[in-house]
């Protein structure tokens, strides 16, 4: 089927929008993982270098993993210097995404508002909001009032456990519609040549002299002159098959949607305080998330309390919600650095590149790291943008501290 037939009956996945080729036996690169991150490098592998001779690996379907498995918020208003380069980077690749790629994303620019509820919230809420403004990244620092004048839902009354002083707003951000982005990207890189190749799992990687030369699959081997791996949670699965040990720790992190609801809630509202992250989905659903969950697990699901932790933190912020029913719940799988910041660049092994260690923020960079990290493979040296997240500065000490980032899960 094809997209040129309007008002066919389509099916529940849109196959029709890229080839089912079968692997070949040698490329010039290979990404493994094909999720958001791996199919915008592939798209700007073939956009900003020309390079198409590319396989795009996934051990199950595309967009099938942490993609389909996130709450889709989109901002750059990060702390330290390198942070807001390659995210702020990104929002702006969002922001001429949809023209881009010629598919509709979804992209809302509704805000993120980020509460404070101490005086210490404060003070580092309005330091954050001075570091953007240097780093050119918008930002503001709003009273109570004004908090409750861009999400008049929420409650700032002063008789609740974690009073509302304030928070911090970034107007550009927003939400956009995951499954979108990556078949948007996928149909990109197909166009381009690029072979995306579901249903198949690396089950090794081959190294010779000190260089990746090629890769076991359940699909048969394939040659690589380079591999670049990014698979989230299981990259440091797939790094110790080349005999890297990476510094990452896999997590479980849950989140939920309500049933369909008539829009309330205009912007994406989130508290480290009570330890929650509410906006609403085009379609209607509350999309809400946590922290994650403290123990390490490769499952895609969580406990119980959790999903009850997040409850109880949602209705102190929005009383209003009382009565919703959760319609879903699912997990996605993170993996942390030690100082919560991505780790993008070369390996110890030649031709064999990182993309891994994103936590909870892999979906916002998406656009972003796939630009960096296709120039990262293309030219065997990082983008600016990237060299400071380098394996390497867990020897050098040149660490990017992230850990307040997230507001919430870090």
């Amino acid at each position: 089927m094809s997209p040129s037939t309007p008002g066919a009956d389509l099916p529940d996945h849109p196959d029709w929008l890229w080839r089912t080729p079968e692997p070949k036996r040698s490329y010039d690169v290979v990404i493994v993982g094909g999720g958001g991150h791996g199919l915008a490098t592939a798209h700007y592998l073939a956009r900003n270098h020309g390079i198409t001779n590319v396989a795009v690996l996934e051990k199950g379907w595309l967009a099938g993993g942490n993609m389909a498995r996130n709450t889709t918020i989109i901002r750059s208003n990060y702390l330290w210097d390198e942070s807001a380069g390659i995210y702020e980077h990104a929002l702006k690749l969002w922001e001429g995404l949809e023209e881009e790629l010629d598919y509709p994303i979804l992209f809302s620019q509704r805000g993120v508002l980020n509460l404070a509820h101490s005086l210490q919230d404060v003070r580092d809420s309005v330091r954050r909001v001075e570091a953007n403004r240097l780093n050119g990244v918008d930002a503001q620092w709003l009273d109570a009032e004004r908090v409750k004048e861009v999400c008049p839902i929420v409650n700032i009354s002063p008789d609740v456990r974690y009073p509302v002083l304030g928070g911090t707003y970034q107007p550009r951000a927003g939400i956009a519609k995951h499954d979108y982005v990556a078949w948007g990207f996928a149909r990109s890189a197909d166009a381009a040549g690029i072979d995306i190749i579901q249903n198949c799992e690396v089950t090794g990687l081959d190294v010779a002299g000190g260089r990746v030369v090629g890769l076991r699959t359940t699909r048969g081997p394939i040659a690589a002159g380079k591999v670049a791996l990014c698979a989230a949670g299981h990259t440091s699965v797939l790094a110790a098959m080349a005999g890297i040990e990476l510094p990452i720790q896999s997590h479980p992190l849950q989140a939920l949607v309500s049933e369909l609801l008539e829009p309330v809630h205009p912007t994406v509202v989130m508290s480290n305080a009570v330890h929650v992250y509410v906006s609403q989905a085009h379609k209607g659903e509350l999309v809400m998330g946590a922290g994650i969950d403290a123990y390490n697990s490769y499952t895609q699901r969580g406990a119980f309390h959790i999903i009850e932790e997040q409850m109880s933190a949602a209705l102190e912020l929005f009383p209003a919600f009382a009565r919703a029913h959760v319609l879903r719940t699912w997990g996605g799988i993170v993996d942390v650095s030690p100082d919560a910041s991505p780790i993008v660049g070369l390996s110890p092994v030649a031709n064999l590149y990182l993309n891994c260690g994103w936590g909870t923020g892999g979906f916002k960079a998406t656009p972003g790291v796939g630009w960096v990290y296709a120039h990262t493979i293309a030219h065997d040296t990082p983008h600016p943008l990237n060299a400071p997240f380098s394996l390497d500065r867990f020897i050098t000490g040149a660490l990017v501290d992230e850990h307040g980032a997230a507001a919430v899960a870090h």
